[in-house]
């Protein structure tokens, strides 16, 4: 990996460690939300506090930290690059900046992503990973980002199951993404879309089973 992409995955980690959830629920007085449902920082199980609101915001502050990361890294390669060339920075043609750009978009991504799946700040276990995924699409690609979203609401409408809708939604996106010509951003993502996978592999056990809980399940 270029030296220059470290900073820019390094500071989406950062960001994506942020535990949104967790710090909203402290802060509104509803204790440790790693106490209640499934445990897990993200808004569904905000959602089973029973605060819409709280759940909104979280959803919010993950989706967002996702879109920063993915803004601010090309800026912050090309300062790196800047840094390690002694202050210039040359890019051959066009088609090689906008290649550039794209990876260290990616990076930034990669970065969040991990960040909010393995928060250093509370022991590496963080949430899922869905609004973040939304985020970065939204910074990366924002059709992208609406199309995640038709799915999963199309889904969750139908099933009326937050994992099952996210799942679905992330696999089908590639293919998307594909179809529509961008296979320069559908095949990094891949990656991302398995990790979704893995993270999801508890209620993957329990759609089996039929034991998922319904969205605005609440939990005491």
């Amino acid at each position: 990996m270029s030296l220059s992409l470290i900073l820019p995955m390094l500071v989406g980690y950062l960001l994506g460690a942020i535990p949104t959830g967790l710090l909203l629920t402290r802060m509104a007085g509803r204790g440790d939300i790693r106490n209640v449902g499934s445990g897990n920082i993200g808004a569904t199980n905000v959602l089973r506090t029973g605060s819409k609101a709280l759940a909104a915001m979280t959803l919010a502050g993950d989706l967002l930290k996702g879109t920063l990361a993915v803004i601010i890294a090309p800026d912050l390669a090309l300062l790196t690059a800047a840094w390690l060339g002694g202050g210039q920075v040359q890019v051959a043609n066009p088609i090689a900046l906008q290649d550039t750009i794209r990876t260290a978009m990616l990076a930034g991504a990669y970065g969040a992503f991990l960040g909010h799946l393995y928060p250093v700040w509370i022991g590496f276990v963080g949430g899922k990973g869905v609004a973040t995924f939304i985020g970065i699409l939204l910074g990366l690609y924002w059709p992208g980002a609406l199309i995640f979203c038709a799915a999963w609401l199309l889904t969750a409408f139908i099933f009326r199951v937050s994992s099952l809708a996210a799942l679905v939604a992330s696999a089908g996106l590639p293919i998307a993404l594909i179809a529509l010509g961008r296979p320069e951003l559908a095949i990094p993502l891949i990656p991302l879309v398995f990790l979704l996978f893995w993270k999801h592999r508890a209620n993957i056990g329990r759609l089996m089973s039929g034991e998922e809980p319904k969205i605005g399940t609440r939990s005491k």
